[in-house]
């Protein structure tokens, strides 16, 4: 009687279905020839090592290769070799094209990486049928990036092992591979290696936090200050001289920080312009030189000032993850994600107020430079514009600039197609000319600012209800200031009583110690409240500011432009140009702490009644300075008319 087992016989003589006859056809004669041995199993290796910093891919790769070759079955041939140099958590569209495995000599021929991989298995001409890998990690270390590369695998017919894994290529009794328990097997390890490298980051980034919290520093100490080793806490680091590092004061380059810093609140100059004032001194304000000397240039640069001006580690604190360095691609992280010591734990060269004052002007020079020259980086740059940085456009908030037409300097508010912002006029962009500005600017300057009759044009109200506000700060100043006496002499007496028992009950010594805290809390809440209160009748509008200042007439038009801007940047000058109104609204803000350099472009910029012929022949000095200067450059000179059409802003 049949059975399937004549069933699959006669099958395999007749070269029906799955199953391949070891003979060919029959010879002439009718005698069976053995035909040709069966083909190999094809597979293609697929290798990764993390970064070159964590381990040695040449001692890693062949470990891997070597393991996955033992795996193999008799028939089994690795005919292709895949593998990468980078670390597993990377997205999967941006793994593949590094160059970190040119860096090693690897004795591995390499075929490409995951990409060149998944392209090859995608063709029909592909030289593999089977893709094999150490352990399922080395795919990946998210699961959803191993999954995915397993199911395009096998979309395009290519099985992925794993040579830890059991696995069967052979089919039994006709029916396909079990893969049910190695599939759960599989996805287990894939849970669990994603589970350890996201534990691992966690407990890091604990770890880093805690250490930021101490004090120690990461990696090289900023400019203006040095590293202080100290043995590691850990005996079996310390045995091996593992050092952590403290952050010290450097004399030699403190004077460089606290100046850039000194010149950006209080002239408002930018990062190049401060790099300018550095590089006139370099024997008082030594350059900074960085992690390779080779690349050092030997003089401040427009990056050097940023670095400074945008580290928060200058005001004593410690302060880690400013930038994402893997998760970011080494972009700044939002100032909310930064972890900062509680407490200052070396010795500040800024304020945190002042420090936060430099973040603020940022803000405003963003896109502006400081001085008055061209913009030599621009190939179309004619001249520059006496207002930039300072003129906005009041509905939408734009930066206004400067463009000239038919020899006249004009400002635009031209945002690009698809960027306009709210409250920008749907006619698109709209100029107004510089002279026209420049007219009621000089009205302002000189009636409200430097007038005489300046301190009678403030409201009555607004002086009257100033003048009481500042009564009410200085008497709260005050009530705090007695406070805290009291509060110091409370704790002196406590102990002085104290002092007197011969034997005090342990009821007595609980009271007494419970007091003192309450009073110790008091004090603490009472100074902080005191340094608060200080702190914003320091920035409380003082009219009295505007009596400090010299009285005499302005003419911008009349002013060399670097003396110009700054006044403008002392006085901390904000034009809003209206449309709809057609009109300007000028600002100024005085401030306590920039009223010296306020008074000295003030002195240079006002003019007496007897000085205006030595003003105008300066400025005609300077000017004819100036144009020689450009022509010596540049073909196109600055004052001249230029060609008739529009000109790129500067």
């Amino acid at each position: 009687m049949a059975g399937p087992e004549q069933v699959r016989a006669w099958a395999g003589r007749r070269s029906v279905g799955r199953a391949r006859s070891p003979y060919s056809a029959a010879a002439a004669g009718g005698e069976p020839i053995v035909a040709a041995q069966p083909t190999l199993l094809r597979f293609a290796w697929l290798g990764r090592v993390s970064t070159r910093d964590m381990q040695d891919p040449t001692l890693s790769l062949p470990r891997q290769l070597g393991s996955s070759q033992r795996a193999l079955p008799e028939d089994g041939l690795i005919v292709a070799h895949f593998y990468d140099v980078e670390s597993g958590r990377m997205d999967l569209d941006a793994r593949g094209g590094g160059h970190a495995h040119e860096q090693f000599d690897i004795p591995i021929t390499r075929d490409g990486g995951i990409q060149d991989l998944l392209a090859e298995a995608e063709r029909p001409d592909r030289r593999f049928d089977y893709v094999i890998c150490e352990s399922i990690e080395r795919t990946a270390r998210h699961m959803y990036y191993g999954t995915t590369i397993e199911h395009r695998l096998e979309r395009a017919g290519v099985r992925l092992l794993a040579a830890d894994e059991p696995f069967q290529l052979a089919t039994v009794d006709g029916r396909k591979p079990k893969v049910a328990t190695s599939l759960l097997t599989r996805r287990v390890k894939q849970s669990i290696s994603e589970f350890y490298v996201v534990d691992m980051l966690e407990k890091s980034w604990d770890g880093f936090a805690i250490h930021t919290e101490a004090g120690y520093n990461v990696g090289k100490p900023c400019y203006g200050y040095r590293a202080r080793h100290v043995p590691h806490p850990v005996p079996a680091k310390r045995a091996k001289g593992v050092k952590k590092t403290f952050l010290d004061l450097d004399p030699a380059q403190a004077p460089a920080v606290r100046m850039a810093y000194h010149w950006r609140i209080t002239e408002r100059l930018g990062y190049q312009a401060i790099a300018d004032r550095l590089n006139l001194d370099p024997a008082t304000y030594p350059p900074p030189v960085p992690v390779d000397p080779k690349r050092s240039v030997g003089r401040w640069t427009y990056s050097n000032v940023r670095d400074i001006l945008t580290n928060p580690k200058y005001t004593g604190h410690m302060v880690w993850n400013r930038k994402g360095r893997k998760s970011r691609g080494n972009r700044a992280n939002p100032i909310e994600e930064w972890i900062w010591s509680a407490q200052p734990v070396h010795e500040p060269l800024v304020s945190l107020e002042d420090w936060l004052k430099a973040q603020d002007i940022s803000g405003h020079r963003f896109g502006s430079r400081s001085t008055s020259n061209t913009n030599v980086k621009h190939p179309q740059t004619k001249r520059s514009y006496l207002l930039r940085t300072y003129l906005f456009h009041g509905d939408c908030g734009r930066r206004m600039n400067g463009k000239t037409r038919r020899g006249h300097a004009y400002y635009v508010c031209e945002p690009k197609k698809g960027y306009v912002p709210d409250g920008h006029p749907t006619a698109g962009s709209f100029w107004i000319r510089e002279d026209a500005i420049v007219d009621k600017l000089n009205e302002f300057l000189s009636t409200h600012i430097f007038g005489t009759y300046r301190r009678n044009l403030l409201d009555s109200t607004v002086r009257d209800l100033g003048a009481a506000a500042q009564r009410e700060r200085e008497q709260r100043l005050a009530a705090l200031r007695r406070e805290i006496d009291d509060t110091t002499r409370m704790i002196k007496n406590l102990v002085r009583n104290f002092s007197r028992i011969d034997t005090p009950t342990e009821d007595f010594v609980r009271d007494i110690n419970e007091e003192r805290a309450e009073l110790h809390q008091r004090k603490t809440q009472l100074e902080a409240q005191l340094a608060e209160a200080e702190e914003a009748n320091q920035q409380a509008p003082n009219p009295d500011l505007l009596d400090t200042l010299p009285m005499g007439e302005v003419r911008i038009e009349e002013l060399p432009e670097d003396t110009a801007r700054r006044l403008f940047e002392a006085l901390r000058l904000e034009l809003r140009y209206h449309k709809d109104t057609n009109q300007i609204k000028c600002t100024v803000t005085l401030a306590g702490t920039t009223l010296p350099a306020t008074r000295q472009a003030a002195d240079e910029a006002v003019i007496l009644p007897f000085d205006r012929e030595r003003r105008l022949n300066q400025r005609k000095h300077d000017n004819e300075n100036k144009e020689g200067a450009m022509a010596s450059t540049s073909p196109v000179p600055i004052l001249g008319v230029p060609p008739a059409g529009l000109e790129p802003a500067t």
